[in-house]
């Protein structure tokens, strides 16, 4: 059956705008090479499991390369895996490991996760130690360029100083950079805010975590991981760098100054930074104790409502995680497939004429802005569930499936933890009234979480105790 065409209401070309970090502004996105993006996100240290952060940043940068890839764009997504780092020799030693092992199986965790979020495979997943000569390589530039110097500890430093433009991503200034920085006795910097290039080997560091090199035995700082792989694979110059907003400064703004140092150019035209995750209106870190991992969230929430609460925040917004807010995405997502259960969607292609596929279109367009696409998919169920056209719900599920969504049988997702004990849920309540009679107000509250968890909201009223499955 041919695709069925809509009268276009707006002929005007939509062009692809992002915020750029760099110029603080919206900006219109032109590639270097028409037709191709080249983009690197910074990705994982694999030494633990992922945290619901990770989550939040993977999705929204599988978000920007699934609409450069429907916008007719070729992508060459380069997502880097950490696998040397403080982190991971201290926790290699601890569990009494090899480096390899733990990096191995922390990285097929990851995917695991990944995979489960239907996050996309990048085009290539670098490890930080398949680059150490390249790393090696932008050290000995810099050191020919004046830019880094060696220290009497054997470390090879980069000298911020000597880098014109230092700070020009995070906007911050020498001089206040400095006001915060303090600088160990005999730690052989030049300036407090020169940062390491290359670590020499210390004497409780284990054989694997230490390369031969010019500069003696050792292994490479952070930051130099980073531009190594991203400038191997993408060259000198690229499209797009991506993040967390928690990286411009240091590891950003370390990235521009080592990798333009080296090779005298621009290393990303654009900068691209998604907002943090917040656990009751407060900053999400490891070091608060707050924060979840995703394989914990998995166990209370399916992958795809995880990935909906996510996308329908923009990807610079803030993200406030909380049960509550999952709950409504849960719900909100069953309305969406309520509607591709209600009437089956016939396969077509995307006709971006469509009034519909218009303002989808021209929302992400907009800096992806997944807030406003995503309304724009419940307009379409409405009106699926009014008018039961099969293609505007084939419409709707191909729209969906560029946010990564709404690709499961309706059937199937909607029955999904949709059977509910009635009898169980009201024994639960009788024991919950009866708990609080007798002022056992902790066994009242531990019966209200357990049904919360089971996506069962209790409300409590003059008259007694009412539930909603939220599921």
């Amino acid at each position: 059956m041919p695709v069925k065409r809509f009268r276009h209401v707006d002929n005007r070309p939509m062009s692809l705008r992002l915020y750029n970090t760099l110029s603080r502004a919206v900006e219109e996105f032109s590639p270097i090479y028409p037709g191709q993006v080249r983009m690197y996100v910074c990705g994982i240290t694999v030494y633990d499991l992922c945290h619901i952060g990770h989550a939040r940043a993977n999705v929204a940068f599988d978000v920007v390369q699934r609409w450069f890839r429907a916008s007719g764009l070729t992508v060459t997504f380069v997502r880097n895996i950490t696998d040397i780092e403080d982190k991971i020799i201290r926790r290699a030693v601890e569990n009494g490991e090899t480096i390899k092992a733990l990096t191995d199986r922390m990285t097929a965790e990851m995917y695991r996760d990944f995979d489960a979020l239907g996050i996309e495979r990048p085009t290539h997943d670098p490890r930080a130690t398949d680059y150490v000569p390249q790393m090696l390589d932008i050290v000995k530039k810099l050191e020919d360029n004046g830019l880094a110097y060696r220290t009497p500890s054997g470390d090879v430093n980069f000298a911020v100083r000597k880098f014109p433009g230092y700070g020009k991503l995070s906007g911050k200034s020498l001089d206040d950079l400095q006001a915060g920085e303090r600088v160990a006795v005999g730690a052989g910097k030049g300036d407090p805010l020169d940062f390491v290039l290359w670590k020499s080997a210390k004497a409780d560091e284990p054989d694997d975590a230490l390369w031969p090199s010019d500069y003696g035995k050792g292994r490479p700082g952070w930051h130099i991981e980073c531009s190594a792989m991203a400038c191997a694979l993408l060259g000198e110059t690229f499209d797009i760098h991506g993040g967390g907003a928690d990286l411009p400064f240091p590891h950003h703004e370390n990235e521009i100054a080592q990798s333009e140092g080296a090779h005298g150019k621009p290393l990303a035209h654009y900068w691209m930074h998604n907002g943090f995750v917040n656990i009751d209106n407060e900053k999400m870190s490891k070091s608060l104790g707050n924060f979840f991992t995703i394989r914990e969230v998995l166990g209370e929430f399916d992958a795809e409502t995880i990935r909906f609460f996510i996308v329908r925040a923009h990807y610079r917004s803030p993200l406030n995680y909380s049960d509550v807010h999952l709950s409504d995405a849960r719900g909100a997502l069953r309305r969406l497939y309520t509607a591709l259960e209600l009437v089956k969607p016939e396969p077509i292609a995307v006709d971006w004429s469509n009034p519909y596929a218009a303002r989808f279109k021209a929302a992400m367009d907009e800096d992806l802005a997944t807030p406003e696409a995503v309304a724009v998919l419940f307009d379409m169920a409405a009106e699926v569930n009014r008018s039961k056209d099969p293609q505007l719900a084939g419409l709707l599920k191909a729209l969906g499936g560029i946010l990564g969504l709404l690709q499961s049988d309706p059937r199937t997702h909607l029955q999904a933890g949709a059977s509910v004990d009635s009898a169980a849920i009201e024994a639960l309540i009788v024991q919950r009234t009866s708990a609080k009679q007798n002022k056992n107000f902790a066994q009242a509250d531990r019966i209200r979480k357990e049904l919360f968890e089971k996506g069962i909201v209790l409300k409590d009223s003059s008259t007694g105790t009412t539930w909603e499955n939220v599921q």
